[in-house]
């Protein structure tokens, strides 16, 4: 199955003075994967940039612009437009999958480019550090030579039941120690807190960051902006690749969950960061629509 959507991404600051110099650097270009292809991609900035580069990708592939303002601002929008097909994705028999441990020594026995993506997510990253409690939590669902994908099901699901969905609890400076105290967050906090789990266990796992289509309850009208940007994480399994989990909603992504791109956290692939002179205290509004296009 494929289905083709249309993806819009609003944001826009405002500046309690003027911006006199801003730089800086998006990921809103959706990645081509193997189960996504990104057919078209705009990015519209008011004020118009001095200068803008869109033909460059990060260290994980990533497409991202980077541009630069000259001129005094108080307000910023950016609207990254993309038209991007989504396609189904294979997944395993869990049983079929190599137990943890085994999983375990696959990946140390790895060697050359797959090494070297995978072990850069295997260990401690800005967002995404081991706190205590966080290896006791995931060793409830590691037990002696269970499948690994059985694993990764039991985590996905203890942490979408033990973990309250809150926009008020956390923000992203939240240590996950903290996270995991209050058993609160949102799906940053959810994916970073996985991430830990699978990574305090030996194994790789890396954060996505994407959109998802938000379906209204029955015979309602679906609200612009109702969708949001999203984040999930991916886990490296020996003999199958990288498969994701969103343990926000308790599912593999298939094809509601749009990819704009991956790296060790947040801080690799934030949609939009900077750095300016001026401006003040700000305010930031946000707002995201995707759009199927097909449902083929």
């Amino acid at each position: 199955m494929v289905i083709v959507y249309r993806v819009r991404h609003v944001t826009t600051y405002g500046y309690a003075e003027p911006v006199l110099l801003a730089h800086h650097l998006a990921h809103l270009t959706p990645r081509n994967s193997a189960h996504q292809t990104c057919l078209r991609s705009l990015l519209r900035i008011e004020p118009v940039p001095a200068e803008m580069d869109e033909r460059v990708l990060d260290y994980y592939g990533n497409p991202v612009t980077f541009f630069a303002l000259r001129d005094p601002h108080a307000r910023l929008l950016v609207q990254a437009t993309s038209k991007v097909e989504v396609r189904e994705r294979p997944i395993p028999e869990a049983q079929a999958t190599a137990s943890w441990e085994d999983a375990i020594q696959q990946v140390q026995s790895l060697r050359g480019a797959e090494m070297l993506a995978v072990a850069d997510c295997q260990f401690d990253s800005p967002y995404v550090g081991i706190a205590e409690g966080i290896q006791d939590y995931a060793l409830a669902s590691f037990p002696a030579r269970r499948p690994l994908l059985e694993c990764l099901l039991d985590l996905m699901f203890r942490i979408h039941r033990d973990f309250t969905y809150d926009p008020k609890a956390t923000t992203l400076a939240t240590p996950l120690a903290e996270v995991l105290a209050k058993r609160r967050g949102v799906c940053q906090d959810f994916a970073h807190f996985g991430i830990a789990c699978v990574r305090s266990m030996g194994l790789s796992a890396r954060y996505v960051s994407g959109y998802l289509l938000t379906k209204p309850p029955p015979g309602a009208k679906k609200l612009r902006g109702s969708d949001a940007s999203h984040a999930w994480m991916s886990v490296y399994l020996p003999d199958v690749g990288w498969i994701d989990f969103d343990p926000t909603n308790n599912c593999i992504p298939k094809l509601d969950h749009v990819t704009l791109g991956w790296g060790r956290d947040y801080d690799d692939v934030s949609p939009l960061r900077g750095v300016v002179l001026g401006g003040g205290d700000h305010s930031l509004k946000v707002g995201v629509d995707v759009e199927p296009l097909n449902n083929s």
